[in-house]
């Protein structure tokens, strides 16, 4: 079944007399019982924190997604992504962690890691198999993420994994660029794959929310003693917004996947650009890799100016007229940052000149053009 249709009938109530086409909210914290003997049972919900059936289906929709074993809902991706790792580590171990990480991810593995006794090795994106020479008796995770955050390298994920599972060691990657809609990294040996369902699937930049996809059972209830034991809850009116966001996320993605790249195509010829940073391009580094694994692209790409001070970036950016300034992606609209202030590369060639992102949006590809092509105009 394709994905369209699948996230269409995913999650909805059995039809019936009258029946509502999407799974009632029900807002609770206690939850009552008419049994005494009732209040300990192991096998039901308690208390509210555990959920409610839009959860339940909301966490089908996730497994749909993927081809998971189990799913975890969290307040926001990047809980999510910390959660993942908090299940799967103890004192004593090391985590090995792409040089090209997101920002904050990178933050808590080298500053509150060390606070557990737990240590972060940094690798090179492109490492692929030779990432087995960095693993060690210690190693219990090795954190992925593909493409890089800000810098766009493609893993090769099946040589990584393929160590990692000789080794016993936990892959963990972090999957919102790709929606897992043009990425399936579960089917390449990922063991868990995690999501800002903020991006694509709350699609509206009016929500924050987090998943967590398992590959096999036993990794997930892992994951679910840990959000238990942590106390972390959702809320079931963000869950029901994220579960409405699954019904049109195909046409909202693909829109904005072509959208990028024609504006990465054509950015390519702009005199003010040195290089684009999308993995589609035949340009790219991991172009074969992404041809390979990936079955299209996303919105998000990078885009390396020719050398230019910092004052012309920010006119250039200011300049914009559709782009909004901000971060996150995967809405309705369209969103363009700076990156060098935030730019942390232990394993990366020096860039030619001013990074910059762009994440676009449901507007006409045409008007986007138009709205760049005028800004440029600034750099000169």
């Amino acid at each position: 079944m394709k994905k369209e249709t699948l996230f269409t009938h995913t999650g909805r109530p059995k039809a019936g007399l009258a029946t509502t086409v999407n799974p009632d909210i029900s807002r609770a914290s206690t939850l009552l019982f008419d049994r005494a003997e009732d209040l300990y049972r192991g096998d039901i919900r308690t208390y509210g924190r555990h959920g409610s059936d839009v959860h339940d289906q909301l966490k089908k929709a996730f497994m749909a997604l993927e081809s998971g074993a189990h799913a975890a809902l969290l307040p926001s991706g990047h809980s999510a992504t910390t959660t993942a790792i908090l299940a799967m580590v103890k004192t004593g171990d090391n985590v090995l962690l792409t040089d090209g990480a997101y920002g904050p991810t990178r933050a808590f593995c080298q500053s509150y890691l060390p606070k557990i006794g737990v240590t972060t090795t940094l690798f090179d994106p492109h490492i692929g198999e030779d990432i087995v020479e960095l693993i060690t008796d210690k190693t219990s995770v090795i954190l992925l993420e593909s493409p890089s955050s800000l810098t766009f390298e493609i893993h090769d994920l099946p040589a990584m994994t393929k160590a990692a599972k000789a080794a016993g060691v936990t892959t963990i990657i972090d999957n919102t660029w790709s929606g897992g809609i043009s990425l399936n990294p579960l089917k390449l040996g990922v063991d868990i794959s995690v999501h800002a369902a903020t991006k694509y699937f709350g699609g509206h930049g009016d929500l924050l929310y987090g998943a967590i996809i398992s590959a096999d059972v036993k990794t997930g209830a892992a994951i679910d003693a840990y959000v238990k034991s942590i106390g972390f809850a959702t809320s079931p009116d963000d869950a029901y917004q994220v579960l409405r966001g699954f019904r049109s996320v195909m046409p909202r993605f693909r829109q904005a996947e072509a959208t990028a790249m024609q504006l990465a195509k054509w950015l390519e010829g702009q005199d003010a650009v040195h290089s684009v940073l999308h993995p589609g391009l035949e340009s790219h580094p991991g172009h074969s890799l992404w041809k390979r694994d990936f079955t299209g692209g996303a919105c998000l790409f990078g885009v390396v100016l020719n050398p230019v001070s910092a004052k012309k970036v920010l006119a250039f950016i200011n300049g914009l007229e559709l782009f909004g300034i901000g971060y996150s992606y995967g809405g309705y609209e369209s969103l363009c940052i700076h990156c060098d202030p935030q730019l942390r590369r232990s394993h990366a060639d020096k860039l030619a000149g001013p990074l910059i992102r762009f994440a676009c949006g449901l507007e006409h590809a045409d008007d986007l053009q138009a709205d760049i092509a005028q800004a440029l105009s600034l750099l000169k």
